[in-house]
Parts: C-alpha cells; sequence; structure tokens
C-alpha cells in the first residue's frame, strides 16, 4: 500500500477530498519526522511509537580495500508496533511459506 492509496481509502471512508486528507497526511508525516529529529519520540497507543534507536559503535569492513574501519555510534528511526497491533496482524495474516 502506497501514500495515495492510503489518502484514496481515507478520503473515500471519510467523503473528504483526497487534496484535503493527502495535505492532513503530509503533515502528520512532517511532525513525526520533526519529532524524531528532534530527539522526541512519538507514542501513539493502540498503533505503535516511532522511536529513536542507538547503535552501538562498531568494526566493519572495507571489502574493495580489505581494510577494518570504525563505524561510529549513531541514531536511527525506527517503529516499535503495539502489541494489539502485533497481535491483529499475528492472528489475520497467514504465514507465507517459501
Amino acid at each position: 500500500m502506497t501514500k495515495a492509496d492510503i489518502v484514496a481509502k481515507i478520503s473515500e471512508k471519510l467523503g473528504i477530498e483526497k487534496n484535503d486528507v493527502q495535505a492532513t497526511v503530509e503533515t502528520f508525516m512532517d511532525e513525526v519526522k520533526n519529532s524524531l529529529e528532534g530527539g522526541d519520540n512519538v507514542y501513539l497507543r493502540g498503533f505503535g511509537s516511532f522511536i529513536i534507536k542507538t547503535r552501538a559503535e562498531k568494526t566493519g569492513r572495507n571489502i574493495s580495500k580489505n581494510t577494518t574501519i570504525k563505524i561510529p555510534a549513531h541514531n536511527i528511526p525506527a517503529f516499535k508496533p503495539a502489541k494489539v497491533f502485533v497481535e491483529g496482524v499475528k492472528s489475520n495474516v497467514s504465514v507465507d511459506e517459501n
């Protein structure tokens, strides 16, 4: 599902113009991004949390030069789904066995 699909579904369900829904979705995503960039986590009860995870410093390899490099500690954005969300997916989505 894409952002356009989400906008279309919300517009259809609520009877709101797609342009208004598009602006709302864009603003929501901007606010989540701005909060994380400002160092604040975003908690949405029953859905999940957009959080900042800290990755520790580690040693990596530059394969082309066959050298060891140091990867500094850094923060990354992450999403942690709520238990209700996880349980809903577990019970409603079948396991894809390849």
